[in-house]
């Protein structure tokens, strides 16, 4: 049998005072790196993360609640996620996660993270922010969500995820979720609520402008002035002739309050002036309208009377059988 010696021993050593395997619950440190590291760029669409096998075996000895569940913290910046598993195929001392989710917990290519199992309620609200505008310009957003959310088993208040869409990337802020702070979202029914965009500006509302005091009180002054009605003047429109030649008819507007007063009048004289016009009308034989009667009979008088004519002589009347008698003896 081979000896092992001492050198042989250390990295042995290391190895088992990196990854803790004493207590009840998995905690262990790695050294993380982008999963395009490992040629699967499809989880930058999802919170999965590959681990190296020790993890499983470590896992498998514990009595974990399915799905698994992690806890992901940056010590230098107490920066924390939350995260499941996909495989358990990474090098030992090394995991694989997407990008966003580095730059969710401010770490770099190399840098140490803490892995910790955990337990989450399932999700009952979320509250999410897109970036900018554009993720509302896609045809059916709430479809695209609900697809890309297939791919997550948790969401943490605070962080940005992302949607990959049509060869574009969407981010969108974790703003709100309940009952935690952090919640399971795989086979739960979630209500998904949206906030405006980060890059949203409401519309400027007009101010009204503010009138000075002088054009205040103008305005006030004109408002109390009575305004003058107008009068309702009948027959004030143009002339036209039939032809389509200009009309030279200038037409007369009649004064209503002239038209009152000449009514009274007529009414007056309308007693005494029925009785000669009744008499002309007579012995003229004309058609006598208004004040005129009293002429109209003058002229009646003025008339001299026509003359007789001769009689005319009577032409004998037709009598049968008058004629001359002749005989045919000669």
């Amino acid at each position: 049998m081979a000896a092992i010696g001492i050198d042989e021993l250390v990295p042995i050593t290391e190895y088992f005072d990196r990854y803790d395997y004493l207590g009840n619950s998995f905690e262990q440190t790695y050294r993380c790196y982008p999963t395009s590291f490992i040629d699967k760029p499809q989880l930058e669409g999802g919170d999965k993360i590959i681990m190296p096998p020790s993890a499983l075996d470590r896992l498998a000895s514990l009595h974990i609640e399915y799905p698994m569940l992690f806890e992901l913290r940056n010590a230098a910046t107490k920066r924390s996620s939350h995260c499941g598993v996909l495989e358990f195929i990474a090098e030992e001392g090394m995991v694989y996660m997407p990008y966003w989710m580095m730059q969710n917990l401010l770490l770099q290519e190399g840098d140490i993270v803490q892995i910790k199992n955990v337990t989450l309620p399932k999700g009952s609200y979320v509250k999410l922010q897109p970036h900018t505008k554009d993720f509302l310009d896609i045809s059916n957003p709430k479809a695209i969500l609900e697809t890309t959310l297939r791919n997550y088993s948790c969401l943490t208040t605070g962080d940005s995820i992302m949607v990959p869409y049509n060869n574009k990337k969407y981010y969108i802020d974790i703003v709100e979720t309940k009952p935690t702070s952090a919640i399971s979202i795989i086979e739960t029914d979630c209500e998904v609520d949206f906030a405006p965009p980060l890059d949203y500006k409401e519309p400027e509302r007009s101010q009204p402008s503010v009138l000075s005091n002088k054009a205040q009180g103008q305005v006030e002054d004109a408002l109390a002035e009575p305004v003058a009605e107008e009068k309702y003047n009948p027959f004030s429109g143009s002339a036209r002739r039939l032809d389509g030649k200009p009309s030279t008819y200038a037409p007369i507007v009649p004064n209503l309050d002239k038209c009152s007063q000449s009514e009274a009048a007529g009414s007056k004289s309308s007693t005494t002036s029925t009785s000669q016009s009744s008499a002309s009308r007579k012995t003229s034989g004309k058609l006598v309208f208004g004040s005129n009667a009293g002429h109209a009979t003058k002229e009646a008088q003025r008339v001299p009377p026509p003359k007789e004519e001769p009689p005319k002589k009577e032409e004998p009347k037709f009598q049968a059988f008058s004629g001359k008698k002749y005989s045919l003896k000669g």
